[in-house]
């Protein structure tokens, strides 16, 4: 269309410089959509994924800068313990968690979109990188002999490991970055709630056993895999009798001190201008304490070692563990991104703004991407340091830049320092920080009241990742919770809708005591799509609730037919015989035969021309009950979508409830759902769109009216349609729409919808797209999509 108006406007001077002068980002006159890139979508794009300068240059400095800057100093006290921690419980060399707790978060100021998150390391991502250093990167391989004594080269150790964490954080960047540039934000949405809460309680197990060597002070083979959890905790049982007293001692001490100061801290919160930074000073004393005593010498206690100042080159990944990574490092980004979005959303609502999940995706992947050549190891958000950074003041990210230049600090001058920190100190900091991942706990009891489905995906994904460890069990937790889904879609409610008493409102029949079933008509509805996992169940419930035995019912009508199909051909033998004596022709004409009665059904025979076709018997000339109602509903208003099996059950329950002279509307029926009837084939001669109407109360309306319709048996128009050769009138028209008749003849057209019940001219005057001139104005509560046709042909 752009193109079109430019080669119009071409000729003329004046537009031609206008689009010269705007080139490939001209505007469409009109329409101001961009037709390739304009100035403004340019800007708009700029934004979108550098937010920083939409909210920067309104920065309220009066306003907001002291509160950033306190909650910066107060996360960055708290980013030094936990980096140096999270990266011993990763399994890497403790000025890595620096290296994380520095980049990726100085990186997020400019890609993020959340005010409040404080991202960096965080124990679950740091113990599903440790599981995987553990077991690619063995301590094994480098064990050396030196004078007659296996000895673990760590430098060597710690190097590899540090390649191979590098690789996959890069890696998971690549992933989160990938899904967010394909707006595949909602991919968290099939982590549920409950899933993830399971799944970081059983992750907490996980870092807890990993870390009681170090409050042990025991060396432990490490394990991968499978039961490895157990195996490790057996390990540990085995080896308590070599415990170091001392190195139990101080993680006792340590464990006890932080927990008390922190209640404190968390009783105190209104009064204290900020949190007590207890693990800080812990480390702090607790370093000095070793340097003084000298720990490590005298009493064995394992301390952090050397930790390099400055910092370091990037390094590119090895491209050649992808292939070995790529799995973990999905489950790694999908994890990482969940967590942060969830606390992202908690925060942006209490304080009333927005965050963009893709963007969200976006800013983590290039955090972990970038991030990952400098040695980092990939990073989510934290809810302990986030809940300090809201309740210190911080009002944006600039508290995160703050708290970055303060781990900056650390490792260019303050970093080195620490070498003589007691690991048993920074397994306690670990530990402390779990407990409020344990009181996810409580979510059992809640779950049992609230949602039993929910409190099983919680306990198979805690149990699974418990056993089968954190990747595997994360992926069986997914397939679990997806199969929950399938399960309540295969099992959903069924209902018959019964109407309140002077409204157009229907409801269920066994939960208000208010809602009456319409006489003679079965209002069902699921409370579920339908489609091919649930579609044979759908029938199934459809004829049951309908209270009477459609199969056996349609068995017993055939095996009648086929009885009266053999009794007339009996007959016609024996009329033969008795033609031949009289000498008629075959080609004479045959006299009216009366009908025989034998012990069995009615025995019927039509007369007629040629050109006329024998009608099916009714079940009430066949001797056969009849169902107490006429009229099956189909609420179609819960129905998203059909598949082509749902449509091939569908047409089979039309099919069914008319041969046992039940009329089938579907209500609520959706325009896309329909168009996908109609691809499938669905409408015919026996079924067409006149089956269809907007609302239950409207297929209801409808039916009352076509009953008092037909009812009325005194107009001429009707007793005209209902005379066969002969004169006589076919009762059928006279009767309810499809209700018991009394009558030995039912003539019903094949393949003629036995709502219509008025042979093939009713059906083309049902499908007559028009109305005559002169003629009334249509019933609102015609069918949806022929609400210019009449209800029956005699007009």
């Amino acid at each position: 269309m752009c193109l079109d108006l430019a080669r119009h406007v071409a000729p003329q001077p004046h537009h031609h410089r206008e689009l010269q002068t705007w080139g490939c980002i001209s505007l469409c006159p009109n329409t101001h959509v961009p037709t390739l890139c304009s100035g403004s979508a340019a800007k708009s794009l700029l934004f979108r994924f550098l937010p920083f300068l939409r909210w920067l240059p309104r920065y309220p400095v009066k306003d907001w800068l002291l509160g950033d800057i306190v909650s910066g100093f107060s996360v960055g006290i708290m980013h030094l313990p936990q980096g140096l921690a999270y990266a011993l419980l990763a399994g890497l060399p403790p000025v890595t968690g620096l290296y994380s707790s520095f980049y990726p978060v100085f990186l997020y100021f400019f890609f993020g979109t959340s005010r409040h998150n404080s991202v960096g390391p965080f124990a679950v991502i740091s113990v599903m990188i440790g599981s995987l250093t553990e077991s690619l990167v063995p301590s094994e391989n480098f064990v050396e002999s030196v004078n007659g004594t296996n000895v673990t080269n760590e430098e060597l150790r710690d190097a590899a490991r540090v390649e191979l964490v590098a690789t996959i954080t890069v890696l998971t960047g690549i992933f989160q970055v990938a899904l967010g540039l394909l707006q595949f934000g909602f991919v968290v949405t099939y982590l549920s709630d409950p899933l993830v809460r399971g799944y970081t309680t059983a992750s907490s197990v996980h870092v807890l056993v990993s870390q009681l060597k170090n409050v042990f002070g025991v060396s432990q083979g490490e394990h991968s895999g499978p039961l490895s959890l157990f195996v490790t905790v057996i390990d540990l049982c085995k080896k308590l009798p070599d415990t170091n007293v001392g190195t139990l001692v101080t993680a006792i001490i340590a464990m006890v001190a932080i927990l008390i100061v922190k209640e404190l801290n968390h009783k105190f919160a209104a009064k204290l201008p900020m949190p007590i930074p207890i693990e800080l000073i812990t480390i702090i004393v607790s370093t000095g304490i070793s340097y003084g005593v000298n720990l490590n010498d005298k009493f064995g206690i394992s301390v952090v070692g050397n930790i390099p100042s400055g910092l370091k080159p990037p390094v590119a990944p090895k491209i050649s563990y992808f292939g070995q990574v790529a799995g973990n490092a999905f489950a790694i980004a999908v994890v990482g991104y969940a967590i942060c979005i969830s606390l992202g959303k908690i925060f942006a609502l209490k304080h009333g703004y927005k965050v963009d999940s893709n963007q969200e995706l976006i800013a983590l992947g290039l955090s972990n991407f970038l991030g990952g050549f400098f040695q980092c190891f990939a990073i989510s958000c934290s809810m302990s340091r986030s809940l300090v950074q809201e309740s210190t003041g911080g009002n944006s990210q600039v508290a995160g830049v703050i708290a970055s230049l303060v781990i900056l600090v650390t490792i260019l001058k303050i970093g080195e320092l620490f070498r003589d920190l007691p690991k048993a100190i920074l397994a306690a900091i670990i530990i402390v920080n779990l407990k409020g991942m344990f009181k996810q706990f409580r979510d059992l009891s809640t779950l049992w009241k609230s949602n039993r489905v929910d409190l099983l995906v919680w306990i198979v994904t805690f149990v699974a990742t418990l056993l089968l460890n954190l990747d595997i069990g994360l992926a069986v937790s997914v397939a679990f919770g997806l199969l929950t889904v399938i399960f309540r879609t295969q099992l959903p409610h069924y209902s018959i809708l019964g109407r309140i008493s002077d409204t157009d409102v229907y409801r269920d029949v066994t939960e208000y005591d208010l809602a009456q079933e319409v006489p003679g008509v079965k209002i069902f509805r699921s409370s579920s799509t339908v489609y091919f996992a649930n579609v044979e169940l759908y029938a199934e419930a459809l004829k049951k609730k309908s209270g009477i035995d459609v199969d056996r019912l349609i068995e017993k009508k055939k095996k009648a037919l086929k009885k009266l199909k053999k009794q007339q051909k009996k007959l016609e033998k024996e009329k033969a015989k008795r033609k031949k004596p009289w000498g008629n022709d075959a080609g004479s004409p045959s006299l009216p035969q009366n009908v025989e009665n034998g012990p069995g059904p009615a025995v019927i025979e039509l007369s007629g021309g040629e050109s006329s076709q024998p009608s099916e018997p009714s079940l009430q000339s066949l001797g056969l009950p009849q169902p107490s109602f006429h009229t099956v509903i189909l609420d179609f208003s819960p129905v998203s979508f059909v598949d082509t099996v749902s449509i091939k059950i569908l047409k089979n329950i039309f099919k069914d409830f008319q041969e046992i002279e039940v009329d089938v509307f579907v209500a609520g029926c959706g325009v896309s759902v329909l168009a996908q009837l109609e691809r499938g084939n669905f409408f015919s001669s026996a079924i067409t769109k006149h089956s269809f109407f907007p609302s239950v109360h409207d297929a209801v309306e409808h039916v009352s009216r076509e009953r008092q319709q037909a009812s009325v048996s005194t107009q001429p128009c009707c007793a005209q349609h209902g005379r066969g050769e002969g004169g006589h009138t076919n009762p059928s028209l006279s009767a309810p729409l499809g209700g018991a008749q009394d009558q030995d003849v039912a003539p019903q057209e094949e393949a003629i919808s036995p709502r219509s019940r008025a042979g093939k001219e009713g059906v083309a005057a049902l499908m007559t797209p028009t109305r005559p001139p002169g003629t009334q104005s249509p019933d609102p509560h015609q069918p949806l999509w022929t609400l210019s046709a009449g209800a029956l042909p005699c007009a």
